[in-house]
């Protein structure tokens, strides 16, 4: 990993700002003493998880679904966020129509923590691809039968359609701050809504997880209910897309997380 300046457009900047702001409250400090105390270092360990920023279009006037999250939700409720969710067991052996791109493979091979693996790795897309499938009702993928019985994949079975990952590219990693006792290592996959193999009638299904589901640019997200975190992302997303418009895989991931109270912007 290197680290590299924030874009010089300040924004980004002010948006780790109030990260750090959060990470060093006294709310956040006091959290981290109990835990400690109870010897909680288990729980502050976070889990995989994957997040995915679907696409709709070319440069910087290219719209991304979000969804509004359910108000009684305990973790993040009413922001508005990416479709995603943790890691689950079935993701690393559910059957899929192709593996990941090479240069994803491969970065995330390189930087994820514990053991790597390419099923491990392989899981973190197909993660990605289920929840946007749980929370939109899309499905990414190819026209064929897929194999396996697991719930999860019920509605790929249903429409027919293979999951496919290959078309995601590795866009961003963030690592919650400790603190809270929910904390995920969450990579955020980029995937164009061409990759899209089936759309509900009237466009998405929401679930009672993710709601009012909507296509929005970057700068029109950025302004309604998101989350510190979310935010940083839609302002690296806003130059990615600005400066990378046909998302080459090869192009450089930022790595978010806290060290020493802190909050690193580091390239992986």
């Amino acid at each position: 990993m290197k680290a590299e300046a924030f874009p010089d457009d300040g924004r980004l900047g002010e948006e780790v700002a109030r990260i750090e702001k959060i990470i060093n409250s006294p709310h956040m400090r006091d959290l981290r003493r109990r835990y400690q105390e109870k010897g909680g270092h288990r729980a502050l360990r976070p889990r995989n998880a994957a997040s995915i920023i679907l696409i709709d279009g070319k440069g910087p006037k290219a719209r991304i679904l979000m969804g509004q999250r359910n108000h009684s939700l305990t973790f993040m409720p009413g922001a508005l966020v990416f479709p995603g969710g943790s890691v689950d067991r079935a993701d690393s052996t559910a059957p899929a129509a192709d593996t990941l791109d090479p240069v994803t493979e491969a970065r995330i091979l390189a930087n994820m923590r514990g053991k790597p693996t390419p099923r491990r790795a392989r899981a973190l897309g197909m993660a990605a691809v289920r929840e946007l499938s749980e929370e939109s009702g899309l499905l990414i993928g190819k026209p064929g039968n897929p194999a396996g019985e697991h719930p999860d994949w019920q509605d790929f079975r249903r429409e027919n359609v293979v999951p496919s990952i290959n078309g995601l590219v590795l866009f961003a990693r963030a690592i919650t701050p400790p603190g809270p006792p929910r904390r995920f290592d969450t990579w955020f996959f980029l995937a164009h809504a061409e990759e899209v193999a089936h759309e509900p009638p009237g466009g998405f299904r929401p679930s009672g997880e993710l709601e009012k589901l909507q296509w929005l640019t970057p700068h029109e997200a950025i302004k309604g209910q998101t989350r510190e975190i979310t935010r940083v992302m839609l302002v690296e997303l806003m130059h990615r897309l600005e400066a990378d418009a046909d998302l080459d895989s090869s192009w450089p991931v930022p790595f978010y997380r806290s060290v020493r109270s802190r909050f690193h912007r580091d390239m992986i």
